[in-house]
């Protein structure tokens, strides 16, 4: 969305295709979005076959299920069998009821508007497949957008696979990244990941454009509260984030500045062990659970806290996990309190613009240590924003202008 809103400033249209609503299953859904469509881009929808009602009727779920099974408790035998399902008989998942339809508008669109490059963005990763598709038949230009990974998604094994599954999955990974003329991923390692997959893949096929923030949606900064030392984390939180040593170290420090309150405050989806390891400590007291907000409210929480706190999957290959939250987290000018890989992309980054510090997942003390810093900082100054401006790289327009550069080559 970000990109088809900065790509007219460069001298391109877009033209997008995407599902019907009425035909579509989402876990949340976000009206506020609608407003930031450019009023004259061209969009074109088609319906769609999706087994997410059936899903609902044999899990005994209200709801599907968001990233990572964040909104599930343990996987009970009903669960497993769904998941098993979608494993192997929707490969490389559930949204693929959609490519007949949209490969035929496709075609047509292609032809009405005489379109010389498609971009297919996912996850889903069956949309590349319609890509795919389009790049055998018309032999068209095509930019495969993949901006998490395939084959080596932190969640991957919950889906019970079995063996012929598996290869049937890798393969339509493999043929997407050798067919694709150019191939955008968000980080340095998920770009290092799919270079491992073939011989044949160069370094120049595969650009590192990362998620960002667009700086419209923080013109209107608020002033934090000055009696709360407000911690708040937005988005999705899975069960295997590992947040127990952060969750200690803020309750610690809690009940050692009773002069001043400190605030812990989850936006988003939060998975229900956490919730009740919070609840069942004095960390109760002192915690919000807000729940789904729409993206305009997300970013004024961002703004009207003290410091940002971040936590990335604790699972293999995690260092190229970068999600968008943590380029608006930057644009918030807060600091950033981050567990997951030290070493890991997120960060690099962080730490290139000195915006704060990751912690390994068991970093107790470190953890209380740095949060102590910035709450005596607080106490004394009144807050603790960060001043400098060297995040600007990762605006949408500047990110857009390094989409349009591959394009054009």
């Amino acid at each position: 969305m970000k990109f088809v809103k900065y790509l007219p400033d460069f001298g391109f249209e877009p033209i997008v295709l995407t599902v019907d609503p009425q035909y579509a299953s989402y876990p949340v859904i976000d009206e506020s979005l609608v407003d930031e469509i450019p009023k004259n881009l061209k969009v074109y929808h088609t319906k769609s076959n999706e087994p997410f009602k059936f899903y609902k009727k044999v899990s005994g779920k209200s709801d599907i299920p968001h990233a990572g099974f964040a909104n599930e408790s343990e996987a009970g035998p009903m669960q497993k069998f769904s998941r098993f399902i979608r494993g192997n008989f929707f490969i490389p998942d559930a949204r693929k009821g959609w490519n007949k339809f949209a490969y035929k508008k496709a075609i047509q669109l292609i032809a009405e508007h005489q379109i010389d490059t498609v971009i297919t963005t996912s996850p889903p990763h069956s949309t590349q497949l319609i890509g795919l598709k389009l790049k055998t038949k018309l032999n068209i230009k095509w930019v495969a957008d993949i901006r998490d990974p395939w084959t080596d998604i932190y969640y991957y094994d919950q889906l019970y696979h079995t063996a012929l599954a598996k290869k049937i999955d890798k393969d339509f990974e493999r043929k997407v990244l050798t067919n694709a003329d150019q191939i955008l991923v968000v980080s340095d390692a998920i770009k290092n990941q799919f270079l491992a997959k073939s011989p044949s893949l160069t370094e120049n096929k595969l650009i590192v454009i990362p998620n960002g923030y667009d700086e419209d949606d923080f013109s209107n900064r608020q002033i934090t509260d000055a009696e709360r030392f407000i911690i708040t984390y937005t988005g999705t939180l899975a069960a295997n984030y590992n947040i127990g040593a952060f969750l200690k170290a803020v309750e610690k420090l809690s009940k050692e500045i009773p002069e001043k309150k400190i605030a812990l405050r989850f936006v988003g989806v939060l998975a229900e062990s956490y919730k009740q390891l919070i609840e069942y400590t004095s960390l109760g007291k002192i915690t919000e659970f807000v729940g789904h907000v729409d993206h305009k409210a997300s970013i004024q929480y961002l703004l009207k806290s003290t410091i940002l706190f971040l936590a990335i999957p604790d699972v293999a290959n995690n260092e190229g996990v970068l999600t968008g939250k943590l380029f608006e987290y930057l644009a918030a000018k807060k600091p950033i309190l981050g567990v997951g890989p030290v070493k890991g992309d997120a960060a690099r980054i962080i730490a290139a613009c000195s915006a704060g510090e990751i912690f390994d997942y068991d970093d107790q003390e470190n953890i209380y240590n740095y949060l102590k810093d910035l709450v005596s900082k607080w106490i004394t100054q009144g807050n603790v924003d960060l001043q400098h401006n060297n995040y600007q790289d990762y605006s949408r327009k500047a990110l857009t202008k390094k989409l349009v550069s591959s394009i054009e080559e």
